[in-house]
């Protein structure tokens, strides 16, 4: 008897905690829809996972910066015949010039990759799940979310956009047995603080602060499974959120389950 292998797309997955996911999701029986910008890097990683997991890798690479980036990559998804069963929204980025001195065109890129392509993307695969009675969207917010703003940073901002736009649309789903998850890890071992310049500082920061990528990405998967709207990972990171946000969690979710007036 032949089965199925649900299918995981994976977006920033040429490194850090986007490829610590699809080592996970390879390990437990999906195939995977890898993307990132890195061509070279991302067949690396799909050779590996088909030797090791006999999983079949469609590599697809976009630059999600781009606003036509998200139509055109389900478009190569679907002329390929291929349905996403779980969509993690892993690809990020983070300004580190003020913004008065940054070029609109970097502002607009970084809005684009973590706000609109991230809701895009979701939008994009959600009928189909919903249609299905089953899906897994796991959308990367951060530590950040609850914490105060950073100077001339968009960052926070943005992932606290990708916190209550997670938490949202779980509440509308998960009738339909589509879970919504937004995973926000702290400090996190990856190339990001090498890309971004921010290398030095990252370093300064005590070691007890930081995560490694595969428990994170183990975190947000058991996550998503249980039903969790919010995954704060790692027990440093929870008493860090908990000590910013005074309203738990689970009773925001609550409230703005119950108590929101222009519900359908």
């Amino acid at each position: 008897m032949t089965t199925t292998r649900p299918t995981a797309l994976v977006t920033g997955a040429s490194a850090g905690i986007g490829a610590a996911f699809a080592e996970l999701l390879a390990q437990d029986g999906h195939d995977l829809i890898l993307v990132a910008r890195r061509a070279e890097r991302l067949d690396e990683l799909a050779a590996r996972l088909r030797a090791q997991h006999g999983t079949a890798c469609t590599v697809l690479t976009a630059d999600l910066t781009d606003p036509g980036a998200p139509e055109e990559l389900m478009a190569a998804v679907r002329e390929q015949g291929l349905t996403v069963d779980v969509l993690v929204n892993n690809a990020g980025m983070s300004g580190s010039a003020a913004f008065a001195d940054s070029p609109w065109s970097d502002l607009a890129g970084e809005i684009q990759l973590m706000i609109t392509a991230v809701t895009q993307l979701a939008h994009l695969v959600v009928p189909e799940m919903k249609a299905r009675g089953h899906g897994r969207i796991i959308n990367l917010s951060s530590l950040a979310a609850f914490a105060p703003p950073g100077e001339s940073l968009l960052y926070t901002g943005i992932k606290t956009y990708v916190l209550g736009m997670s938490q949202a649309l779980d509440m509308e789903l998960k009738p339909h047995g589509v879970h919504v998850t937004a995973l926000c890890p702290g400090f996190t071992h990856s190339e990001f603080h090498d890309v971004m310049g921010t290398r030095d500082a990252a370093s300064k920061l005590p070691s007890i602060l930081w995560q490694q990528a595969d428990a994170v990405a183990r975190e947000g998967w058991a996550a998503v499974n249980k039903g969790k709207p919010v995954c704060v990972p790692g027990t440093v990171n929870k008493v860090i959120s908990h000590g910013m946000r005074p309203v738990p969690f689970r009773a925001q979710y609550v409230l703005g389950r119950s108590m929101n007036p222009f519900k359908n």
